[in-house]
């Protein structure tokens, strides 16, 4: 299960099917080195969406 609090670089590393999920939510920055520590909650707010629905996408 992904949670808010994981980085988004854990994400993309333990969950490389998640990505482009991130990626549709305008999430181009998986690559970034700013993404091994930056978690889901951070990048929601830096992209303006919403963290619940992106989690409801990725954990679906």
């Amino acid at each position: 299960m992904i949670t808010k609090d994981m980085t988004i670089g854990e994400i993309v590393r333990n969950h490389e099917d998640k990505i482009a999920i991130l990626m549709s939510f305008g999430m181009g920055c998986v690559g970034c080195p700013a993404s091994q520590a930056e978690t889901l909650e951070e990048a929601a707010k830096v992209h303006g969406f919403d963290v619940d629905e992106l989690l409801e996408a990725l954990n679906a």
